[in-house]
């Protein structure tokens, strides 16, 4: 006797309220990546906008703090002999092709040298036409019009800054980048037997420290 074996087979759809239900889930893992982008983008702004405060409450007692420069065997500087006239306009600009940066400074004793104008020309700074001296600038970081100094943070060792100046181009390469904490004294680590550019700014997503380019001069046109 033969028996017949029938197999049913059995389609397996996916009811309505499960697909509903998966569909709400994707709807809320979606929502959440989104709402968690927008929180992050509010947190960099509001961050940005904090830094920037911080450090103009904070600019007399660090930029305008005692500046410290250290080398091993400190040699003389010769001193420049400054104008009797106080110029309010640009006496030179610095530009950092890298990141796009042309921006021109004032004479030091000018009340519009100030970071919520200008990039300014820290006191103890002497002109790129002085031999082995130091040009000192401070700018902002963080978001608005005056943060000049905000891309600094893009730059490495040997990348290029130049200073004009009196008709002439001065050229310089960063040989040093570090930080110190904002505690009223800045070191500037450098080689008295070079002439060289400083620059300073508030260090990127750090309110609490900022960062000093150190950069030699390795060239004059003009």
């Amino acid at each position: 006797m033969n028996i017949m074996l029938k197999h049913k087979r059995y389609n397996k759809e996916t009811s309505p309220t499960t697909t509903a239900f998966i569909g709400a889930v994707l709807l809320l893992i979606g929502g959440f990546f989104l709402f968690y982008n927008y929180i992050e983008s509010k947190k960099i702004i509001v961050y940005d906008y904090m830094a920037s405060v911080f450090y103009s409450e904070n600019e007399s007692n660090n930029v305008e703090a005692e500046i410290v420069e250290e080398d091993e065997h400190p040699k003389e500087v010769v001193e420049e002999q400054l104008p009797d006239e106080i110029s309010d306009e640009y006496i030179g600009y610095l530009s950092i092709p890298k990141i796009g940066l042309t921006k021109g400074f004032m004479d030091k004793r000018s009340t519009e040298n100030d970071v919520e104008k200008n990039i300014m020309v820290v006191n103890g700074s002497s002109y790129p036409d002085v031999d082995k001296g130091n040009l000192i600038l401070a700018g902002h970081s963080g978001t608005g019009w005056k943060a000049f100094f905000n891309d600094l943070y893009q730059l490495q060792n040997g990348d290029i800054a130049r200073v004009t100046y009196k008709g002439k181009t001065y050229q310089y390469q960063i040989i040093n980048i570090y930080t110190q904490p904002k505690v009223g004294k800045l070191a500037i680590y450098r080689n008295y037997d070079k002439t060289t550019l400083t620059l300073i700014t508030c260090t990127n997503y750090d309110s609490t420290t900022q960062t000093i380019y150190i950069a030699e001069l390795i060239n004059i046109e003009g």
